[in-house]
This record gives structure tokens, C-alpha cells and sequence, in this order.
């Protein structure tokens, strides 16, 4: 995977009327990388990563997946990414094997060859003791699981994942951690938005500080600490959050 196959925003504007969601953000995932995208609620995370997936059209600025722009180019976009939503939605008829099954002939997985892949993440992802459970009766932690399996099952070169870890117990979140970091070793591009700083801080290998819309600053968890003089990622976001309040 090359550089060019990552993810790049350069001057992302989204208005929603007179709501100006995201302020000219900028940045840049290279292959096997894990960005964090950091920011309380309503900070514009979301809507920066419905921008990046194609779902939102910029109101100004760019985007390129692998070299692909989100809006003139949908189809290969969505071949590449693995898109994660914030809510987990799965269809609640169906069972973890189906919704695999669907997705994966969605994106062209057909016989041995989508069969084996279902079994790899169901292995994976310890989805066995439930895979032909119906989603609807699932744990919120399975549900995660399944729509995390339903994000990589054809295989994308880059990895969107709004909040994968919401509303999970320990267990669960540092499962779906070492999955994305796992990911990252196979060279995928990830770029993931989260409020959980102490996650972000063990996961993450650049962080971007996202606030009232604007990227206020990125970098490593060192560069950050280094940069506001604090020890630890909240300090560091506190700091810079602080800051850009203060010149506002």
C-alpha cells in the first residue's frame, strides 16, 4: 500500500445552514497508521468522517481515499474503506453470518472465496459462539463485533471508524483496540474518532485535537506533551482546548 492509497482532507468546510460544523480541517493518515481524531461532542468528528466516507459533500474543501475523491468517485471509495457509524445499526432479522454474507456480495465476495472470509473474521473476532444468533438479540459488545466484521469483510485498504469503542465495557473496547491495531500492522490506514482520551493514548500513533469544528493541533502523544508541558493526553488536550478558547 503507498502513501497515495491513505487518507487526505486539505480545507474541509461543512455549514449546515448557519452551523459551521467543520472549520477548515487538514490532515493526512499514511498506510499503517492509527489517527486518532480527538474532540468532546459536537466538536464536528462525525461530520469529518461522513465528509472523508463520501456520505456528506464538503462545502469546501477536498478529500482523497487512495487517491480517489469521495464525491466523484463513490464506487471506488467505497471498495476501499471500511466505514465504522457511531451507532452499530445492524439489521436485527438477520444473524452475524447473513450480515456478512450480504455485505460481502455488496462488494462482489461471492462462494469459497466469501465463505473463508467470514470464517477468518469469525475466528478473528470471536464471533463463533453467536454467529447464527439473530443481531437483535445480541450484547452490545457482540453487536460491535459483528458491525466491525461488517466494516473489514471485503477486505479495505482504510479504515473510517466513528467511535468504535462507545458504550463498551472494558473487555470489549480493548478487544476492538488490538483489532484495529492488527489492522494498522497489515498496513491499513486508520483513522478513528473517539472521546475516550485513555484509549486514543494507547492506540493511537498521531492524535488530531478537533474543536468548535477546527483542528487545533495533531501530532504524537509526545509531541503533544512536549508541546503543552503536561504528562498525560487529557492534560494535553485540556491544555489545547484551554488555549484555543483563549484566542477565539
Amino acid at each position: 500500500m503507498t502513501t497515495a492509497e491513505a487518507i487526505a482532507a486539505t480545507g474541509l468546510v461543512r455549514r449546515f445552514g448557519d452551523v459551521l460544523a467543520v472549520d477548515q480541517v487538514s490532515l493526512r493518515v499514511e498506510p499503517g497508521e492509527v489517527y486518532g481524531l480527538l474532540g468532546a461532542n459536537g466538536a464536528g468528528k462525525t461530520t469529518t468522517l461522513r465528509m472523508l466516507a463520501g456520505l456528506l459533500t464538503p462545502t469546501e474543501g477536498q478529500a482523497t481515499i487512495a487517491g480517489f475523491c469521495p464525491i466523484n468517485d463513490p464506487i471506488q471509495v467505497k471498495r476501499i474503506i471500511g466505514y465504522l457509524t457511531g451507532d452499530t445499526a445492524l439489521y436485527a432479522r438477520l444473524t452475524p453470518r447473513e450480515t456478512m454474507q450480504f455485505f460481502g456480495g455488496v462488494s462482489g465476495f461471492s462462494g469459497a472465496l466469501l465463505t473463508d472470509r467470514i470464517e477468518a473474521l469469525a475466528r478473528d473476532l470471536d464471533l463463533f459462539s453467536f454467529l447464527d444468533r439473530r443481531c437483535g438479540t445480541l450484547s452490545t459488545g457482540q453487536r460491535q463485533r459483528v458491525a466491525i466484521a461488517r466494516a473489514l469483510i471485503h477486505d479495505p485498504q482504510v479504515l473510517i471508524l466513528d467511535e468504535p469503542t462507545a458504550a463498551l465495557d472494558v473487555v470489549s473496547a480493548r478487544f476492538i483496540n488490538q483489532r484495529v491495531r492488527a489492522e494498522a500492522a497489515r498496513g491499513r490506514a486508520v483513522l478513528l474518532s473517539t472521546h475516550k482520551l485513555s484509549e486514543a493514548q494507547l492506540v493511537c500513533d498521531r492524535i488530531g485535537v478537533l474543536h468548535a469544528g477546527r483542528l487545533i493541533h495533531e501530532g504524537s502523544l509526545r509531541e503533544l506533551q512536549i508541546e503543552t508541558g503536561t504528562s498525560t493526553l487529557t492534560e494535553a488536550f485540556l491544555a489545547l482546548v484551554e488555549r484555543a478558547e483563549g484566542e477565539s
